[in-house]
């Protein structure tokens, strides 16, 4: 099996000649579209023109079977083959009136009458005529103008008798004669209007009708190419035009790369499908933007996260490794150096074992935040640790205002850190001796609210975004003046949100700050 490229590869759509772009398309299937509607209003034009030209001609024809005087067409009925001889003065048929058709001297030649040597007869110019008896007999009477009289047959001449005395008036049928020529034929009683059995069958030629349906039909087709063809040249430029806003949108598409994701489409481009687009495209690029936003911040703190993890647990191994050293080089046997070292040794150890499980616990956080809830009295928890908290806090003046009778459902345990966490960064920025921490609990809007406020150094308004970042710290220095790895405050912030509460600070430079935790009361 050979494999080609993609760009090698033949494509079905260009096989089969089909035109892949928009506008190709759109101008393709508009013609296709408005020629078929063409061909659907000329063949409705030809039908509908046939269809009134036999309609006017049978008329026209009806009018014509009513304009020749019943006495004649009955002379002729009657006395088909009436002898020519001298004509007798005496007589009444002598008479010289031009609608006598018995009248051998009738010499009249603007009249439609005349005879020859067989009889009587009726002359019609390219017309057929007949008689149809009511007891089946059929009499042609256009030998003279050429044009044979086409025969039904028996049931078909019952039904236009059925319709003569329904209707009164007799639809045209389209009939071929013994030559082969279609007829348009039209049929009227012979007698009065109560006597329907003898009808009378006049016809004419359908050919010449034809020709002039025809004749419009071409000039139809004609004005439609025209029309066409300046259709489409008034066409093309207008879709130009109107699909030069989705070139534009194109265009725009090609210049968006990864790191360029900040170019926006216009909102309006005066066309709803547009507009719509580009507003669903605007939307995609926001969102993309921000996951590559996102995925760099992600892996800027994941690498701000190992450098920090690896400089916090590089400190201490460095100091158990210099200990280590140290009593290699014979401190062991001297209990004034031993003792220090395995002193600071295991400090160092018990800092370093701190680290992993407040990492271990942000891993948890992270990958399951879930916690075992139950109602808990938040007013009981922290009177139960205002011991404790008066121990940490040493010689600096602790408060407590707590509302009574407060519940939330939460980890006991989870809530205890939270409060130690907040409390023992109020101690590491407090002054040991002048410092104040004040312990809040309250009530608003179905939240419990426990608040820890401090009089410390306070926090800069451009580290407050970042202070519950794991390992960040405001000292750059990277000092341990107070302690701590900077995990405290992203582990609290963990907590809270995997209880469905929330934690926020408010801070001003040199007058202390305030971190307020809210907790879904009861």
């Amino acid at each position: 099996m050979s494999i080609c490229h993609e760009d090698e590869c033949p494509s079905p759509i260009k096989d089969l000649g089909i035109p892949r772009s928009l506008r190709s398309q759109l101008l393709s299937r508009s013609l296709f579209i408005l020629a078929a509607l063409l061909i659907l209003i000329g063949g409705l034009q030809y039908v509908l023109m046939i269809d009134f030209l036999y309609k006017n001609q049978a008329e026209s024809m009806g009018a014509q079977i009513l304009r020749i005087p019943r006495e004649i067409l009955e002379q002729i009925e009657l006395y088909p083959n009436y002898p020519t001889g001298p004509a007798n003065p005496n007589s009444s048929t002598n008479s010289t009136s031009p609608m006598n058709p018995m009248n051998p001297g009738n010499s009249d030649p603007n009249s439609p009458f005349g005879k020859n040597k067989h009889g009587a007869f009726l002359f019609l110019p390219d017309t057929s005529l007949a008689i149809i008896k009511s007891d089946g007999g059929f009499l042609n009477r256009s030998e003279q103008s050429g044009l044979p009289a086409p025969q039904l047959s028996s049931e078909q001449y019952g039904s236009i008798r059925d319709n003569l005395r329904e209707e009164r008036s007799g639809k045209y049928r389209i009939v071929k004669d013994d030559n082969g020529n279609e007829q348009l034929v039209v049929f009227r009683p012979l007698s009065g209007p109560g006597d329907w059995n003898d009808i009378v069958q006049l016809g004419v030629l359908a050919a010449p009708l034809k020709s002039m349906a025809l004749r419009q039909l071409s000039i139809f087709i004609s004005l439609a190419i025209l029309a066409m063809i300046g259709g489409l040249m008034l066409y093309l430029p207008v879709l130009k035009r109107t699909l030069k806003p989705l070139d534009q949108m194109v265009k725009t598409v090609e210049e968006i790369n990864a790191g360029n994701l900040d170019h926006r489409f216009p909102a309006s481009l005066g066309q709803t499908e547009i507009d719509r687009l580009a507003s669903s495209f605007n939307g995609m690029l926001e969102r993309l933007e921000c996951s590559f936003k996102s995925e760099r911040e992600a892996k800027e703190q994941m690498r701000r996260f190992i450098a920090d993890a690896s400089h916090e647990l590089r400190t201490p191994l460095t100091s158990i490794h210099g200990f280590l050293e140290v009593l290699l080089r014979g401190a062991a046997e001297r209990p004034d150096q031993l003792y220090p070292a395995l002193n600071s040794m295991l400090g160092e150890s018990k800092r370093m074992k701190k680290l992993v499980e407040d990492l271990l616990m942000l891993a948890k956080l992270d990958r399951t935040p879930v916690v075992q809830r139950s109602d808990v009295s938040l007013d009981a928890l922290i009177s139960e640790m205002e011991p404790h908290l008066h121990i940490l806090a040493g010689e600096r003046t602790v408060s407590f205002q707590i509302e009574p009778h407060l519940h939330a459902m939460c980890d006991s345990d989870k809530i205890k850190q939270v409060v130690l966490n907040l409390f023992h960064n109020a101690v590491q920025h407090t002054d040991p001796v002048s410092g104040t921490i004040s312990i809040t609990l309250s009530s608003q809007n179905k939240y419990a609210v426990i608040a820890v406020k401090d009089n410390g150094a306070g926090i800069g308004g451009d580290h407050l975004p970042h202070i519950f970042e794991r390992f960040y710290r405001s000292d750059t220095s990277r000092a341990r003046t107070h302690g701590g790895f900077g995990l405290g405050l992203s582990i609290t912030q963990s907590i809270i949100s995997a209880h469905g509460g929330d934690i926020r600070v408010t801070s001003l430079k040199g007058h202390g700050s305030t971190f307020e935790v809210y907790l879904p009361s009861l």
